[in-house]
């Protein structure tokens, strides 16, 4: 179902310095059915007049609102999770808005430096994935106490970037990184240690940049009803090609870029594909790739999805930024990819066709998984039989490929052949063997080794995933927060706030 590209062999796998990840897994976000547009006066009353804050500028389509960044906003109705309407405090129009485009005023998310809750990890690949400039920084929300912060703060020496993490403590109004010297307020703080660096081991300068979010819909029109006309979409240039088709590089109303695989005609049902979207469209997180509309009606049918700017994993991992990827940075692909999977694992959906070509590769190393349920729409002998070379026997699970038995457990399996990949930097899995050899080897008991370089804890894993039994795999919940905490056995947490207190 991915792009295919050239094969590319990659020789080494170069473990790096060790940091911690993640204590606490992000919340999932849930679907909520799109409501009718509401009773102005009574919502408003009932709001209490929450003012809003234009974070970003949004042009917005027929009910929706268009804004800009710093524009002020009335809340109306905030029941919708993902798209609130409002009313503008300066030109009195209303309209919905998507909600992340907007916070509530005065918040600490209407400051550039401030990204919210997200964790250790997630903060440091942020600030080493932009241009980076020594003292550039961010703070964030801590994950193991209420109300506390952590700055982080990129240096750049010789050549060499790396992230140091300071704990702020916040009581009684005050924030302190040293209780020598307090602080009324963040900016206050953020104010001092711009101006000299005081006991931290770097001035802060610039704020890392803010990305522009993505949106989960492409307008308010399109929550429920995805159908769109085939002349809505301009495509553009190819992105890769498989088995069943190509992705190409769109426009939506000539306005939004997004990603359009275009499918042989003949290869599913529109009716059973129609079906499947349901559940796709439904599908809210952060390392899925969001399905905003298609075109069914008629062929090919067409699947128009978010753009992901560095394409396939596969492709991205044999490519000279693939390269040089780091130990750490591979460990935080698989965990934004075991994320994706526990999401689909609690909501009991099965992907059928994990492998590196159905990841996607954004900026920032962000991985989302793509084309989750679509395998099991294939038309195609070939594609659904053992024995036809289009079948991903290399991928699958021994139980998915001689009784067709697809379950989480099989995709556990998968996901440890995906990990080879990454680890072998695209490397195709049982070198040197073919589908058949590579099932007579299974049945024997036979299972590949992570490569030498890598932690032995990581080898047992790969192997839990390979247990003949189904039921004796691992949950993606478990690789999950195997993933997230890779490197705190190695590593404490906050190892660089120095002791002073």
């Amino acid at each position: 179902m991915g792009n295919l590209c050239p094969k590319r062999p990659r020789p080494r796998l170069l473990p790096g310095k060790s940091t911690d990840a993640a204590l606490n897994n992000q919340k999932l976000n849930r679907y909520t059915p799109y409501p009718p547009a509401p009773d102005t006066q009574e919502t408003a009353n009932n709001a209490g007049c929450e003012v809003l804050i234009g974070l970003y500028d949004y042009t917005g389509r027929n009910n929706e609102l268009s804004f800009l960044k710093n524009d002020q906003m009335i809340v109306i109705d905030k029941s919708d999770s993902e798209w609130w309407y409002v009313r503008h405090s300066t030109t009195g129009e209303e309209g919905y808005v998507p909600y992340n485009y907007v916070t509530i005023a005065d918040s600490l998310d209407t400051k550039p430096w401030f990204f919210g809750n997200i964790n250790r990890k997630d903060a440091e690949m942020l600030l080493l994935a932009k241009e980076t400039t020594s003292g550039m920084f961010l703070i964030r929300q801590r994950d193991k106490e209420q109300g506390g912060f952590a700055l982080s703060i990129v240096s750049k020496e010789d050549n060499e970037s790396f992230v140091k993490h300071y704990k702020i403590t916040s009581k009684n109004g005050q924030f302190w990184i040293n209780e020598r010297r307090m602080f009324e307020s963040l900016d206050e703080l953020i104010k001092h240690y711009s101006e000299l660096p005081d006991g931290i081991f770097k001035a802060l300068t610039t704020p890392c940049v803010k990305s522009k979010p993505v949106l989960t819909d492409l307008s308010k029109e399109l929550r429920d009803q995805w159908e769109i006309p085939r002349e809505d979409i301009q495509l553009l240039g190819v992105l890769g090609s498989g088995q069943f088709g190509e992705v190409r590089k769109g426009l939506w109303k000539n306005s939004t870029t997004v990603a359009v695989k275009t499918l042989k005609p003949g290869t599913m049902s529109a009716a059973s594909f129609l079906e499947e979207s349901k559940i796709m469209k439904r599908c809210k997180h952060k390392n899925l790739v969001l399905l905003y509309a298609v075109c069914s009606i008629g062929e090919p049918i067409l699947i128009v999805t978010e753009f992901m700017s560095n394409g396939s994993l596969l492709c991205f991992l044999r490519s000279p930024g693939g390269e040089a990827l780091s130990f750490e940075e591979l460990i935080h692909m698989a965990a934004q990819i075991a994320s994706g999977m526990a999401y689909l694992e609690k909501n009991n959906l099965i992907h059928r066709d994990l492998a590196a070509r159905n990841i996607l590769v954004g900026e920032e190393h962000v991985v989302k998984i793509a084309d989750f349920g679509l395998a099991r729409l294939i038309v195609d002998d070939e594609y659904n039989s053992q024995q036809g070379s289009k079948f991903p026997v290399k991928w699958t699970a021994p139980e998915a490929i001689m009784k067709s038995v697809f379950t989480t457990k099989s995709d556990v399996w998968s996901f440890g052949i995906l990990m080879m990949e990454i680890l072998t930097y695209g490397g195709v899995p049982y070198p040197g063997m073919s589908n058949a050899e590579t099932i007579q080897a299974l049945q024997k008991g036979y299972r590949m080794k992570a490569p030498p370089e890598c932690p032995s804890s990581l080898n047992s894993l790969l192997q839990g995933c390979w247990r003949q039994k189904s039921e004796m795999r691992p949950t993606f919940e478990y690789l999950c927060d195997f993933f997230e905490n890779f490197f705190v056995s190695v590593e404490n947490s906050y190892k660089d706030i120095e002791d002073e207190n």
